[in-house]
Order: C-alpha cells, then sequence, then structure tokens
C-alpha cells in the first residue's frame, strides 16, 4: 500500500536554536559534561575554584606545570583545572605589574620599583650590574607571591562555595529534565 502524499501548503519549521556563544561552548559546556559524566559538583568547584587561583599567580610561566601538579596531587580533573587557569591569564597579567609594586613595598624596596621604568632599568644595569636588577625584582616577586598566597585562601574558598552551589543546582536540574 502507497504512503499518502503529503498535504500541500505551509509547513512547521522546526525551530532553529540560536548560536552558542564562545563562553558558552569552551567553558560552560566542558564544565556541565563533566557533571553529567559523574564528577561531583564538590569536586569540579574546588577544581575550578584552584584553577582560578593557581591562574592568578603572579609568576609568569608556572601556572601551566603547577595547576597539573595540584590536580594530579588531590586528583582533580586536569583537563577543567587548566581550563580554570588559563581563562585567568588576562587577569594574571592585568595585577602582575601591581602585585610587584606592593611585593617590593612589602619587603621594602617600594621606592626603588614604585617608579621603574625600562630607561632606569639601563641605568642600574649600567651602575650596578645584572644582579641589582635581579635582587630588586626577586625581592618584588617574592613579595608578590606572598602577597598571592594570602590573597589565594579566600578566593579559592569563596569560589568554592559558591561553585559548588551552582554546580549542585545545575546536575539537579539535568537530573529534572532526563
Amino acid at each position: 500500500m502507497p504512503l499518502p502524499e503529503p498535504l500541500p501548503g505551509p509547513q512547521a519549521e522546526p525551530p532553529v536554536a540560536p548560536p552558542r556563544s564562545w563562553l558558552r561552548r569552551r567553558v560552560a559546556d566542558p564544565l556541565l559534561d563533566l557533571l553529567k559524566a559523574g564528577l561531583s559538583p564538590e569536586k569540579l568547584a574546588l577544581t575550578v575554584g584552584l584553577g582560578v587561583g593557581v591562574g592568578l599567580i603572579p609568576l609568569l610561566g608556572v601556572t601551566t606545570v603547577l595547576s597539573a601538579a595540584v590536580a594530579l596531587r588531590l586528583r582533580l580533573n586536569v583537563a577543567a583545572m587548566q581550563l580554570a587557569t588559563h581563562l585567568m591569564t588576562f587577569f594574571q597579567l592585568a595585577l602582575l605589574i601591581p602585585c610587584l609594586r606592593a611585593g617590593a613595598r612589602l619587603l621594602g624596596q617600594g621606592q626603588q620599583v614604585a617608579h621603574l621604568t625600562l630607561p632606569g632599568l639601563r641605568q642600574l644595569i649600567e651602575r650596578e650590574g645584572w644582579q641589582a636588577i635581579g635582587k630588586l625584582l626577586w625581592r618584588a616577586e617574592l613579595g608578590a607571591l606572598l602577597i598571592w598566597a594570602v590573597a589565594c585562601v579566600p578566593l579559592v574558598a569563596l569560589l568554592y562555595f559558591v561553585l559548588r552551589a551552582v554546580f549542585r543546582k545545575v546536575l539537579a536540574k539535568q537530573a529534572v529534565s532526563n
């Protein structure tokens, strides 16, 4: 028996989903996929919180290795921690100079670092050599790391508690919709 022909006339088009944003595709969806795959909201919140904290360290070139080491040591999701860490790159760079200046003030070299410019660095190298630059920036970096370590603890704790609640709600919403 032949199938009936569809009736001529306007047919309803299926609704077209709006295009997903970069943030949704690259950040939210991978985190949601981890929740759906069975990662607990607590572990994911800790992973993202620590990733943000590590991503803000005022020392260039160590975030990837440090976040991977922390994730492996604490048995957290390495990919999620790398994602959170690398999303903080802009903020890390924006905060680097203020952190170095604050670190220099903390360790007693605030006036030397506060107005440091490229010509000033050249003069310092000519006058006292590279060791003076190393000593000056080392102390500023050490002070910046101390400030980061103190500020990072409440930041990670706050992110953990906020994100844990958010991820629990998302997971509950996903369970209801399935």
